[in-house]
């Protein structure tokens, strides 16, 4: 990792952004407090996002943590809760519908892989973001920990309920977010609720291996698969079908079509433009 140019770094941040070739790596940087999504924090997270998205240089995303964990979720801590203007409840809901829900929108619409590098405690609304990504590889010692119902009352937000049964399916899912159990990475892998799980000295270096690979793929391929596997989730198996086709009259019109198949022709691994249009 001492290929990486750091970027951003600045100790009024709460994140750091460095780069290594066509990788950008995001790190919540909070260490102290293990990394909790505040209101600043998810306000610097959309505007790096968007900028992000603006460069087309970067081909592909790590999110990790920095410290010991990757995010504990809100910040409880900063709840107000002597505002007499408006309820609690409808103080949070209102925050999530204005900015914390835009941030998981904001990564599964980032024009580019996404690779989640879980490197310790992931809880609460961190699962969320952790599962946003496209890809994720955890730390052996790592956990995933719902603390929403067994410890508040509260359902799991962010988007866990969405992601959780579609990853898990309806059994397992109410039984992490009801029992509160820790869920290890290893049997985060068992279960295929993650990608990959390592020796916690190799997450970043696999990360950076899943990314690089990544990194090669056509620009358009992670927003064309996310895409596509949201309208499976959504459709019977002839409409999607049809879904398939329809998408394929115009990607095999592309020119990373012609290069992928002249490749395959000439033995050989395909090599296709970045997001600038340059070829890699």
């Amino acid at each position: 990792m001492n290929t990486e140019t750091t970027t951003t770094n600045n100790a009024r941040d709460l994140i750091e952004l460095s780069l290594n070739g066509p990788v950008a790596v995001l790190r919540l940087h909070q260490p102290e407090r293990l990394n909790p999504l505040g209101i600043p924090m998810q306000m610097q997270l959309r505007e790096t996002f968007a900028e992000l998205s603006r460069n087309s240089q970067i081909s592909a995303l790590i999110i990790t943590g920095a410290g010991k964990a990757f995010c504990v979720g809100a910040d409880l801590t900063t709840i107000d809760t002597n505002d007499s203007n408006q309820s609690l409840g409808t103080q949070v809901s209102e925050a999530m519908l204005t900015l914390s829900n835009k941030l998981i929108e904001d990564i599964r619409a980032l024009p580019f892989p996404v690779v989640s590098a879980v490197n310790g405690a992931c809880a609460g609304a961190g699962v969320s973001v952790a599962l946003a990504a496209d890809i994720v590889v955890a730390a052996r010692s790592a956990y995933f920990f719902l603390s929403f119902m067994p410890r508040l009352g509260i359902i799991p937000d962010l988007g866990s309920t969405w992601f959780l049964e579609r990853i898990l399916g309806r059994a397992r899912a109410m039984g992490l977010s009801l029992l509160g159990d820790r869920l290890s990475a290893e049997q985060a892998q068992a279960w295929g609720f993650i990608w990959s799980c390592v020796d916690d000295e190799a997450v970043m270096t696999e990360a950076m291996r899943v990314a690089q690979q990544l990194a090669k793929l056509p620009a358009h391929a992670a927003l064309e698969m996310r895409r596509a596997f949201d309208s499976a989730a959504e459709h019977d198996l002839l409409t999607q079908m049809t879904y398939e086709a329809k998408r394929q009259a115009d990607l095999i019109d592309k020119p990373e079509f012609a290069e992928g198949l002249k490749a395959f022709l000439e033995k050989r691994e395909p090599s296709f433009p970045d997001r600038s249009g340059t070829k890699k």
